[in-house]
């Protein structure tokens, strides 16, 4: 049986990213987006629904999302579900917490902690994607083609 763990989320930065480092040097940033639904329920009111998701993000992905992002900053984040589980110290009881590992995420709106909407004011959106494992073979780059126009069919 196939399994798919795939998180995309738009929302806004509830607060600043938080940055700590690993003892070995790794970078994770923290924070929370609010995530904003609207619908109208039975009675025909227009309602407006948030859900708060912890993200958390590691190595150069963390350290461009802190450098970069304060609360209210409009986000696009891609990622996996990740289930944290514990035994508190205190009352002994089982605790567990559901946050998103970020794979990629995108920068929306118009940038310097502006908001925007989700990127709907025209401003720069810029992605990140994490570099490629070091255990992928690399392909050579394809030669530079002139005169494409001549092939195309049309």
């Amino acid at each position: 049986m196939a399994n798919l763990n795939k998180v995309m989320l738009i929302g806004n930065l509830t607060r600043d990213p938080e940055l700590r480092v690993t003892p070995k040097g790794t970078a994770i940033c923290t924070f929370s987006l609010a995530v904003n639904r609207k619908f109208r329920d039975e009675s025909g009111a227009d309602r407006e629904e948030v859900t708060y998701v912890d993200i958390e993000a590691w190595g150069k992905a963390g350290e461009n999302i802190s450098k970069y992002c304060t609360k209210g900053r409009p986000l696009f984040v891609e990622g996996r579900l990740r289930l944290d589980q514990w035994e508190d110290k205190n009352t002994k009881e089982k605790r567990s917490r559901m946050k998103v590992v970020c794979e990629n995420f995108q920068f929306l709106g118009g940038g310097r902690g502006e908001g925007g909407g989700g990127g709907e004011g025209g401003g720069e959106a810029r992605s990140y994607s994490p570099a490629p494992r070091a255990s992928a073979p690399s392909r050579p780059a394809p030669a530079p083609q002139e005169n494409l126009d001549e092939d195309v069919p049309f």
